[in-house]
C-alpha cells in the first residue's frame, strides 16, 4: 500500500531530479549519463573476500549515482528503477561478454538474474523491495537488446543479521557467514540458465561472496545433474550498479 501511494504521489507532486535536484525531471540527462553513460568495468574490493564472484559495475558510487540509489532505495523514488535497471543491465552484459556467456545466452542458456536479498525488516520499513525492482527493470532491458533474461529471486536470509552500516570488511563477512540459502525448488529454476548475482551496491563484497556460497551449496546437492547453475570455482558472475570509487578506478587499467 505504501508503494502504491508513492507511485500515485509521484504523479501529482513536483518532480525533481533524483541525482542533482534539478526541477521538472525525475532524472536529468547529465545524471543519467553519470549512471549509465560510461563503460562498465570489472571491479574488486580491497581486501577481496574469499569466494567473491567476478563482479562488473556500471559506475562509481559517488555524487549523482549515490544520490539516485539512495533516492530509490530510501526515499521511494520508484520511477528511478528504470534508469537503475538500465545501468545494471550494462554491467550484466559486460560480465556476460567477458565470460562468453552472452553468446550462449542468445542460443541455449538464458541469463538468470539472482538478486541478493534484503532483510525482511528493511523491505517492510521501505515499503518496497528496491533490488528486485531494479533487477526486473534490468531483465526487461536485456530482453529489449535481444538477450534472454529473467529474474529468479531464489535466495533468502535464513537467520537474522546485524545492520551492516558501520561494520568493517571482516565484521561484515562474519555477520553474513551462512546467512543465505536457496529456497525450496530454487535449484530447479537455477538449472534452466546461467545464474548472475545482482545487487545495487558493492562495498566490501561480503554479501556477494555469501550469495555465491549459497548458490554453490545448492549446486553441490542438486539431484538434477548437469544444471547450468553449477559453476567452477571462480567462474561465478555478478553485476552491480555501483561500487566504491577506489575499486572502480583501481581496475580501470589493470584488468
Amino acid at each position: 500500500m505504501r508503494g502504491l501511494w508513492r507511485e500515485i504521489s509521484g504523479l501529482v507532486l513536483p518532480v525533481a531530479c533524483g541525482g542533482c535536484g534539478r526541477p521538472r525531471a525525475e532524472l536529468c540527462e547529465d545524471c543519467r549519463l553519470d549512471l549509465s553513460g560510461g563503460v562498465p568495468r570489472r571491479v574488486r574490493p580491497v581486501p577481496e573476500p574469499a569466494g567473491l564472484p567476478v563482479v562488473h559495475a556500471a559506475a562509481p558510487y559517488e555524487n549523482a549515482v549515490r544520490a539516485v540509489l539512495l533516492a530509490h532505495k530510501e526515499r521511494g523514488a520508484l520511477g528511478l528503477a528504470g534508469a537503475l535497471g538500465m545501468a545494471l543491465a550494462g554491467a550484466v552484459r559486460s560480465g556476460a561478454e567477458w565470460s562468453g556467456a552472452l553468446r550462449r545466452a542468445r542460443t541455449v542458456e538464458p541469463l538468470l538474474l539472482v538478486p541478493v536479498p534484503s532483510a525482511r525488516r528493511a523491505v517492510a520499513a521501505r515499503g518496497h523491495d528496491p533490488m528486485r525492482r531494479i533487477a526486473l527493470a534490468a531483465a526487461a532491458e536485456l530482453r529489449r537488446g535481444g538477450v534472454p533474461a529473467r529474474v529468479v529471486p531464489v535466495l533468502r536470509q535464513r537467520r537474522v543479521v546485524a545492520d551492516q552500516v558501520g561494520l568493517g570488511a571482516r565484521q561484515r563477512q562474519r555477520n553474513l557467514a551462512g546467512a543465505l540459502t536457496v529456497v525450496s525448488g530454487g535449484g530447479r529454476l537455477l538449472a534452466t540458465g546461467r545464474a548472475v548475482l545482482v545487487d545495487d551496491l558493492m562495498t566490501t563484497g561480503a554479501s556477494l561472496a555469501e550469495a555465491a556460497r549459497a548458490l554453490d551449496a545448492e549446486c553441490g546437492r542438486a539431484p538434477y545433474g548437469g544444471g547450468h547453475a553449477m559453476a567452477a570455482p571462480g567462474s561465478r558472475q555478478a553485476a552491480v550498479v555501483a561500487v566504491s570509487p577506489s575499486a572502480f578506478e583501481i581496475n580501470r587499467n589493470s584488468l
